[in-house]
């Protein structure tokens, strides 16, 4: 026992319940979130609307008590992170409405992969083979997505399109979350800069949607909200494990676990039949984000900081 009563083995296993948490309020948010424009129409810029107004609760929980950075280096990577992040979020409420859930998922549980190569040829870091090994299933998991979508016709090409784009903006705004971590920036005020980033954004989502749309039954936004606090809440719990565990451990969990559910959630509620090229691909896609996020996790841990 520890001077303050409390055993190394728990305080070592404090991560695991906001980590499981997470999984559980990402992968339902991930099965369900297209329901509002599925069931009523509802546009995919007032979802990301909605989305952005629901991170003000975990933000305002995560800063309670907490000094807000308001340095230069803070807001620097603050927005940035925010920016790619809710600009991801905004590519991804559109693919949802037009393709489905449990294909989408496993291809933006790829972004470690852009992690890893901006890590690779801006960091000039050394990749293993697990890195490698991790790229390459990333790279076959595209094609085979690819191929599955040939018989969807444009929007087949388009949803995943997009898929790949908010992979991209996640992977950039992974490895910038490292090097705010690097340069001292604290979880609490990373995350109220992404809140801020993400409301920046909502004029944008508006001129998408050419003004405020009010038409809707209130069922409509009500849903919406629903579903986008298990988003918003669940990003908290992201910062809160990781504030408490290992990086190696705790990040796989948030790139595979969570879209493995939102796959079991999707196959078992809507009953959809993926075809072989898409189950492959989807095994592929988890196993290759388990793989790199593993690795370079592991390695940027075991240089002192």
């Amino acid at each position: 026992m520890t001077g303050s009563g409390v055993s190394p083995s728990l305080r070592s296993n404090s991560w695991i319940p906001y980590a499981g948490l997470l999984v559980l309020f990402w992968g339902v948010w991930g099965a369900f979130s297209a329901l509002p424009t599925k069931l009523y129409s509802y546009p995919d810029p007032m979802i990301y609307v909605v989305w952005a107004l629901t991170m003000i609760i975990p933000a305002w929980v995560s800063l309670r008590g907490k000094r807000f950075d308001r340095g230069r280096t803070a807001a620097g990577y603050g927005l940035l992170i925010g920016l790619t992040g809710a600009g991801g979020q905004l590519l991804l409420f559109k693919a949802l409405t037009i393709g489905p859930a449990y294909v989408i998922f496993p291809i933006v549980a790829l972004s470690p992969a852009i992690t890893v190569l901006m890590a690779f040829g801006l960091l000039r870091e050394r990749l293993g083979a697990l890195s490698w090994t991790g790229v390459v299933l990333a790279l076959v998991a595209v094609v085979l997505f690819s191929v599955s979508t040939g018989e969807s016709g444009d929007n087949g090409w388009f949803y995943l399109l997009l898929a790949v784009l908010v992979c991209v903006a996640w992977g950039v705004q992974a490895f910038y979350m490292r090097k705010a971590a690097v340069a001292g920036v604290d979880d609490a005020s990373t995350f109220g800069w992404m809140t801020i980033s993400g409301l920046v954004l909502i004029p944008v989502a508006l001129l998408m949607m050419g003004g405020l749309p009010l038409d809707f039954p209130w069922q409509a936004p009500a849903l919406t909200a629903g579903t986008q606090i298990l988003n918003a809440v669940g990003a908290l719990f992201l910062v809160m494990a990781m504030s408490r565990g290992k990086a190696s451990i705790v990040a796989p969990v948030t790139n595979a676990l969570a879209p493995v559910l939102t796959i079991v959630l999707s196959l078992l509620v809507f009953g959809a039949q993926p075809s072989v090229f898409q189950v492959t691909g989807i095994v592929l896609a988890l196993a290759g984000s388990t793989l790199m996020v593993y690795r370079a996790e592991k390695s940027s841990e075991a240089v002192p900081t």
